[in-house]
């Protein structure tokens, strides 16, 4: 029987992302990663754990994300209670790559317990089981967050941060962008590079102070769709104007520099 074929995350390097993500999984170091919704940090985190052949462990962090919710709990099963490992401790055992998205979304216990994975003890204590469990060479912690959205909610510590080595992402340069946007949508290259244009438009109009830009992740969609018949107009309306505001008088002025584009 023919071995199931794995399709490699595409993901098109910017700078040296992916040499400081190897020195950081060499050295055993966590790794932080900043940067806009939508910018690549995910699909970053796939593509490393998919070269390493490490499997990848994703926890997205929202606010009642807690210690409890990452470690374990016990859990009813067959009538016996049985201990369910969470996602970290999973992890850890599994010598897996874990990537926390958003994590200082996550309660405060979170990050207290997540502190011995990101020094030299590399471990995790489970109270509830009386364990000790020590990271294997191959467990990689990566956590990510985006400054600007936190900036005025929540921050991570300075004691936290300075665990981490850091790497910020941005959107990418325009031509860069294209090539990303025209390979994962499969829409031409001239509709990828207006919807780039159009996108970066919208990132340089911070009088509209809306609270998230145009990401990368929504022009692939609107690619997407364009690409299966709609209107380009129509597309950048309900796959990247609507997502970003409600606002009426911002909705129409988007509207008409998608118009002045395509």
């Amino acid at each position: 029987m023919l071995a199931p074929i794995v399709k490699v995350p595409f993901y098109k390097a910017t700078d040296d992302e992916e040499h400081i993500f190897q020195l950081a999984y060499q050295n055993r170091l966590p790794l932080m990663l900043k940067g806009p919704t939508g910018c690549g940090k995910s699909r970053f985190v796939e593509a490393m754990a998919m070269s390493l052949g490490r499997p990848l462990i994703s926890v997205a962090c929202n606010e009642d994300t807690s210690a409890v919710d990452l470690i374990g709990r016990y859990i009813v099963q067959g009538g016996n209670t049985v201990w369910q490992d969470g996602p970290v401790t999973k992890a850890i055992r599994e010598g897996a790559i874990l990537y926390l998205d958003e994590i200082s979304e996550a309660r405060e216990d979170v990050v207290v317990v997540l502190h011995p994975l990101t020094d030299h003890r590399r471990s995790l204590t489970i109270d509830k089981l009386s364990e000790e469990i020590k990271a294997p060479p191959e467990f990689m912690l990566i956590v990510s967050f985006n400054p600007g959205y936190q900036r005025g909610l929540k921050e991570l510590k300075p004691s936290t941060r300075q665990r981490f080595v850091a790497v910020h992402f941005d959107y990418p340069k325009a031509e860069v962008e294209t090539e990303i946007v025209a390979t994962e949508s499969g829409c031409t290259l001239d509709t990828a590079k207006k919807l780039v244009r159009f996108a970066e438009k919208i990132r340089n109009l911070k009088e509209l102070g809306l609270a998230e830009t145009a990401s990368t992740r929504l022009l692939v969609d609107a690619g997407k769709i364009i690409r299966g018949g709609l209107n380009p107009r129509r597309a950048c309306d309900v796959a990247i104007i609507q997502p970003l505001t409600d606002e009426g008088d911002i909705m129409t002025a988007l509207r008409d520099v998608a118009a002045m584009i395509f």
